[in-house]
């Protein structure tokens, strides 16, 4: 047997349905439509409302989905990962909980937590489980609950985030012209005073004080998380161009963490490549952190062709960051049609 890599054979994906508009932020906060649109791109975003529903519950229909459209014998899947920063539990792991309700009888199960990089964390870590023989069918799953983070009295932060989860199943392949080429991540340590939630970890635990003085919420310092953002994942994509020899012209694809429109933008352009390229729907989610990057490819599935070359990057807290690359392994036209 020769070399083994990692192919994304489908994808899937969920929506809350609740919009949250910036006509109705505008009246919860003092915001308004022009404000939002300007600055960061968003128009609308997602909300699971629904009392008791967490995290799990938008991982577990997005891999239902990709499992009735991919028809996977649910039996053959080796492993289970959910990338999330909003977990349903400090423990339990959320990936258990997806697995127990999807009835996954020989699978194993793990959370894996990188803020925003989270997918492409985890997809790179599923990859690396698959090339070593290991495993040989495993669904990766980026989902977040945001508004369970969300401080919806601060306009600063409230108008960037809702709910989502995208899933993609990844299978061993003996055909290396597909799949997982190459992978670039760092962190660098700098991100903890500029973006973080203070309270509610071992450091700071939940007290009369800490929800007394709103510790609970997402907490971020828009212009520096925004000035690393574009210089990390800017000079992370040309890296990754440069260690494969591709050139403007034959990346086909970038598929951006969905954070901001202004920062894709100037990404793009630090990259010298055509918007026409990229990968965005922000302006119907905003930011469901580990689910952006799946959420955008269930989205532009239709649209990616076989040997596409695609190239993911994203920014989170911490500051992590990176850039992975990809070729495509199958037409998404017929695949996208069974959403």
């Amino acid at each position: 047997m020769g070399r083994i890599n990692a192919i994304i054979t489908g994808v899937g994906g969920y929506v809350p349905d609740y919009i949250l508009d910036n006509e109705e932020l505008s009246r919860m906060v003092d915001t308004s439509d022009e404000w939002i649109m300007t600055r960061v791109g968003i128009k609308e975003r997602r909300i699971l409302k629904d009392e008791g529903l967490g995290t799990s519950y938008l991982a577990r229909k997005a891999a239902k989905q990709l499992i009735q459209k991919t028809g996977v014998d649910p039996d053959t899947i080796d492993a289970l990962i959910v990338a999330t920063t909003t977990p349903d539990y400090k423990f339990p792991s959320t990936a258990s909980i997806v697995l127990g309700k999807l009835g996954l009888k020989n699978a194993f199960a793990f959370d894996f937590e990188a803020a925003c990089c989270g997918f492409m964390y985890a997809l790179s870590t599923a990859s690396s489980m698959i090339e070593s023989g290991r495993c040989k069918k495993i669904i990766v799953i980026g989902a977040d609950k945001m508004s369970s983070l969300v401080d919806y009295q601060d306009r600063q932060t409230c108008v960037l985030f809702g709910d989502g989860a995208g899933a993609v199943l990844v299978e061993a392949s003996e055909d290396t012209e597909y799949g997982m080429q190459d992978m670039f991540f760092r962190t660098d340590g700098k991100g903890l005073p500029f973006l973080h939630m203070k309270a509610g970890g071992s450091v700071c635990p939940a007290s009369h004080f800490t929800v007394d003085h709103r510790l609970h919420y997402l907490y971020q310092e828009g212009r520096n998380v925004f000035r690393y953002a574009v210089t990390d994942m800017s000079d992370d994509v040309l890296e990754i161009m440069k260690r494969n020899n591709l050139s403007k012209d034959d990346v086909d694809w970038v598929v951006p963490h969905e954070a901001n429109l202004r920062i894709i933008e100037a990404v793009t352009k630090r990259a010298e490549l055509s918007m026409d390229k990229v990968a965005v729907n922000i302006e119907h989610y905003g930011n469901t952190s580990a689910a952006t990057i799946p959420l955008a490819l269930w989205d532009y599935e239709s649209k990616l062709k076989k040997g596409d070359r695609v190239i993911f990057t994203a920014f989170g807290a911490g500051f992590v960051h990176g850039a992975s690359f990809f070729k495509w392994a199958y037409d998404g036209a017929t695949e996208a049609t069974k959403k």
